[in-house]
């Protein structure tokens, strides 16, 4: 059994928060992965720098200068960083972006149709995931070895460039690589709320599960918007791929049976 878990920048953010994931994290048995977001800290150090980040259906457009900024943030300080923590108590991490080792190869993404945009959106120097172009082997032999890999969103296309990558999405094609290989995989998504929740304004509204036609009905009615979509998205692509479970719950609760569990 692998697990891949999956951090989100409100929590990469919080040091409170992230002290307490990194020490009931570095507690779980068994194999492990983790990646990492850290939009929030991205988008603070843009506006300080007197840049606007622009953000479409929770996916952040990335000129050069922007690519610059999360590269910086991504996979140096958050990583690092993380690492450090995950080093404290007692777990064996070691950091990477998808350029490390050749593990991730990423394709530069078109411009796309978006509801609501007139026209085709470019995301700049963001980059779509394969799943077949992750060198799962590379790392089932660290997770062997009793290291844990820590990723952050920073890809590259094999050419030279570097790619910013929606964290949920490095997570799911990750999910699905190794259960490609024959390993048992869950996905476990944890951030700064109990699950999905049918009022985002009320913890107590936590929808325990779902399925795909709900998730598409919550996303006609606003209900569902904004990072959550390539969330569930990626979840749910997940699951077709083989992946065994995918469960989006609040990260000082990896250790209960608690949050949203999604199926077909």
């Amino acid at each position: 059994m692998i697990r891949v878990f999956k951090i989100g920048g409100n929590v990469v953010d919080n040091p409170e928060m992230l002290e307490q994931f990194a020490s009931d994290f570095s507690g779980i048995s068994g194999k492990k992965v983790l990646i990492h977001g850290g939009g929030v800290m991205a988008s603070q150090l843009q506006k300080s720098m007197g840049m606007t980040p622009v953000m479409i259906e929770g996916r952040r457009v990335t000129d050069e200068d922007t690519l610059r900024i999360v590269t910086m943030v991504y996979a140096g300080w958050c990583n690092k960083h993380i690492t450090a923590l995950l080093q404290k108590y007692g777990c064996n991490a070691i950091g990477l972006s998808g350029a490390d080792g050749n593990v991730i190869r990423a394709a530069k993404r078109p411009p796309i149709a978006v509801d609501g945009y007139p026209e085709p959106v470019d995301y700049g120097f963001v980059g779509d995931i394969d799943p077949e172009n992750i060198d799962s082997g590379f790392i089932g032999r660290l997770l062997d070895m009793g290291l844990t890999p820590v990723f952050s969103a920073i890809n590259h296309d094999g050419s030279g460039n570097l790619l910013n990558t929606n964290a949920d999405t490095v997570a799911s094609s990750l999910a699905i690589a190794l259960a490609g290989c024959g390993e048992e995989t869950e996905l476990i998504y944890c951030f700064e709320k109990n699950g999905v929740l049918f009022d985002r304004d009320d913890e107590n509204s936590l929808i325990r599960d779902m399925d795909r036609k709900r998730f598409l009905e919550l996303k006609a009615e606003g209900r569902v918007a904004e990072g959550m979509i390539p969330k569930l998205s990626n979840s749910f692509k997940a699951i077709d791929k083989g992946v065994r479970s995918v469960t989006i719950k609040h990260a000082s609760n990896i250790l209960n049976d608690t949050g949203t569990i999604l199926h077909k």
